[in-house]
């Protein structure tokens, strides 16, 4: 059965953790699933997300930022969401649309209806099933973020990480609204917890939302 979860929350909330955790459980059941992330997914949008993503590149606009990350995601869905979702697979996704909307609409101020226009082509009628939102303090997620860059090799993918801590609390604020708006496709669990019990209340959830289908 096709499914879409999507993981969202700010830098360091233990995303892309989580969405491990949640693929290999799922793989052991047995579960056809595919696993990526945004800005990239695909070879293309690859190209685009270390455009986005390195700290050189201060100086890229807010719009054009904007524009970089519906061509990332059009490439994505296109190439490999849609086919996975068609061939009957869960999808499971570091971050997608509302992330857009947290960090470019409520980070950035850039308009809404513009943002969601932009997501609603790229994303070519595509929307999540299930939402995870894993919420923490600003201070708590960069603190996270910036420890994980110093200890990773090769790219350094840290030009969000050096935005300001009002930015990240903007960010947060932007994703608890959106929740709080859709609390049907939203979890949101507290990212402060111990990976393995914030494992389990998101696994718990997932098995719940996929016997429901």
């Amino acid at each position: 059965m096709a499914f879409f979860i999507t993981f969202e929350g700010i830098e360091g909330c233990g995303k892309s953790t989580q969405v491990e955790l949640l693929s290999r459980m799922l793989e052991e059941m047995g579960r056809p699933v595919l696993v990526t992330r945004e800005p990239g997914g695909c070879p293309i949008a690859d190209k685009i997300r270390a455009i986005l993503l390195d700290a050189d590149n201060r100086a890229l606009a807010p719009l054009a930022e904007l524009l970089l990350y519906a061509a990332a995601r059009a490439q994505h869905v296109t190439e490999v969401i849609r086919p996975a979702l068609d061939a009957g697979k869960i999808v499971v996704c570091d971050r997608f649309t509302d992330a857009t909307l947290a960090y470019q609409g409520y980070g950035r101020s850039l308009d809404a209806v513009l943002i969601r226009t932009l997501n609603g082509l790229a994303a070519d009628g595509i929307s999540p099933d299930m939402t995870v939102l894993l919420d923490c303090p600003a201070e708590v997620g960069l603190k996270r973020a910036l420890a994980r860059i110093e200890n990773t090799e090769g790219a350094r993918e840290e030009r969000f990480e050096q935005e300001s801590l009002r930015f990240h609390r903007a960010v947060r604020q932007g994703y608890l609204s959106l929740a709080a708006d859709d609390p049907g496709r939203f979890l949101v669990v507290d990212g402060t917890l111990d990976i393995r019990e914030t494992a389990s209340i998101i696994s718990t959830a997932v098995l719940s939302r996929l016997s429901q289908g």
